[in-house]
C-alpha cells in the first residue's frame, strides 16, 4: 500500500478518489475522520490521504493526480446533465451528484 495523495480539503481528497474509482483503481481514504483528534495529533497526522493498494498502479495514480492538479480552475466550467449543477473545469466528477464529466448538458 502506498500513499499518493494528501490535502487539507477533505473535497480535494475525495476527488482524487472519485477519479481512482472511475478508472479502476483500487484506493481507499485513510485518516477520513480524524480532523476531530487534533490538538492531541499533530495537523499534519489528521489530514485525509488517499492510499492505494495495488503498487502496479502507482504510475497511473501519480499520472492522474498531475492531470487533476494541472487542470484550470477557472477555465469553462461544465453543467451536469444529472442534477445541472455548474463545476469547474477541473472536475471530473460532479460534486454535488457524482455523475461523470462525460454527461454534460
Amino acid at each position: 500500500m502506498n500513499k499518493v495523495y494528501t490535502h487539507h480539503d477533505r473535497f480535494m481528497v475525495f476527488q482524487i478518489k472519485q477519479l481512482f474509482d472511475k478508472k479502476g483503481i483500487p484506493c481507499f481514504v485513510k485518516n477520513e475522520f480524524a480532523i476531530g483528534a487534533m490538538g492531541e495529533l499533530s495537523p499534519m497526522d489528521v489530514l485525509p490521504e488517499v492510499w492505494i493498494s495495488d503498487l502496479e498502479w502507482l504510475p497511473v495514480a501519480h499520472q492522474l493526480i498531475r492531470d487533476f492538479e494541472n487542470q484550470a480552475v477557472d477555465s469553462y466550467p461544465w453543467v451536469c446533465k444529472h442534477c445541472h449543477e455548474p463545476n469547474g473545469a477541473s472536475f471530473e466528477i460532479c460534486w454535488q451528484c457524482g455523475e461523470d464529466s462525460d454527461a454534460q448538458v
